[in-house]
C-alpha cells in the first residue's frame, strides 16, 4: 500500500513499538491486497476495527469465494478460542471437570482418541483446538488459501460443532470467565452468528443463549 507521496507503508510493528500501538496502520480494500494470505488479513483487519460488529465482519465480500470464507473464519475462531482456552486453565482442571458437559444435561465424547470417549473438560478442549488445527492446516483437504474443493467444505461443520462445544462448557460451567472473555471479543456471539448463516450446524446444538435465544435439549452427544 502506498501513500499519495509514493512513500510505502510497511504493515509490520517495528522493533521497539509500545503494546498500545500495534497495528495502528490504515484499513485496506480487500481487492488492493495482494497476498494469499488477503482473506485472513481483511478478516482480521475488521475485528480489530470493532469487534462488536458481527455483521459487517460476516458480510462476505462480492466475488468473494464462499468456501475460503467460511474456511478462514473457522480457521480465525480457532486462533481466537486458544485465548479462551488458556483463561479457562485458571479453574477448569482434570481434578475440578472430569467431564466435557454443558449443564448438567449434556456430556460431550472426545474425538481424539481412536474409539471417541470422555475426557475431562480442559483436555477435551485442548484435543479439540489441536485436532482443529490438524485439520485446518492440512495440506490433503486446505492445500490453498484461494480456492477449497466443495468436499473439503463439507468437513467444516462437523469442526464447528466441536468447538462449539469449549463455548457451552465455559458458559454453563465458568461462567465469569465466559463473560469476561466475551465482552472483549464477542467470539461466542460472532461464532453463533457464523454457524447459524452458513447452516453449520443446527440450532437445537446452539445452547448458550444468544440475543435471548436459548434452545437446550437433554442428552449425551457423540464426536
Amino acid at each position: 500500500m502506498k501513500m499519495a507521496d509514493s512513500t510505502t507503508i510497511l504493515r509490520r510493528n517495528r522493533p521497539g513499538t509500545k503494546a498500545k500501538d500495534f497495528s495502528r496502520w490504515a484499513d485496506e480494500p480487500l481487492e488492493e491486497m495482494d497476498s494469499t494470505l488477503a482473506v485472513q488479513q481483511y478478516i482480521q483487519q475488521l475485528i480489530k476495527r470493532d469487534p462488536s460488529n458481527v455483521e459487517l465482519i460476516l458480510t462476505m465480500p462480492e466475488a468473494q469465494d464462499e468456501g475460503v470464507w467460511k474456511y478462514e473464519h473457522l480457521r480465525q475462531f480457532c486462533m481466537e478460542l486458544n485465548g479462551l482456552a488458556v483463561r479457562l486453565q485458571k479453574q477448569c482442571s482434570p481434578t475440578t471437570c472430569t467431564q466435557m458437559t454443558a449443564t448438567d444435561q449434556w456430556i460431550f465424547l472426545c474425538a481424539a482418541h481412536k474409539t471417541p470417549k470422555e475426557c475431562p473438560a480442559i483436555d477435551y478442549t485442548r484435543h479439540t483446538l489441536d485436532g482443529a488445527a490438524c485439520l485446518l492446516n492440512s495440506n490433503k483437504y486446505f492445500p490453498s488459501r484461494v480456492s477449497i474443493k466443495e468436499s473439503s467444505v463439507t468437513k467444516l461443520g462437523s469442526v464447528c460443532r466441536r468447538v462449539y462445544r469449549i463455548f457451552s462448557h465455559a458458559y454453563f460451567h465458568h461462567r465469569r470467565i465466559f463473560d469476561e472473555f466475551e465482552a472483549e471479543t464477542y467470539l461466542c456471539h460472532r461464532f453463533t452468528h457464523f454457524v447459524t448463516k452458513y447452516n453449520l450446524m443446527s440450532k437445537e446444538n446452539l445452547i448458550v443463549p444468544i440475543n435471548e435465544e436459548e434452545n437446550s435439549t437433554p442428552g449425551e452427544s457423540d464426536a
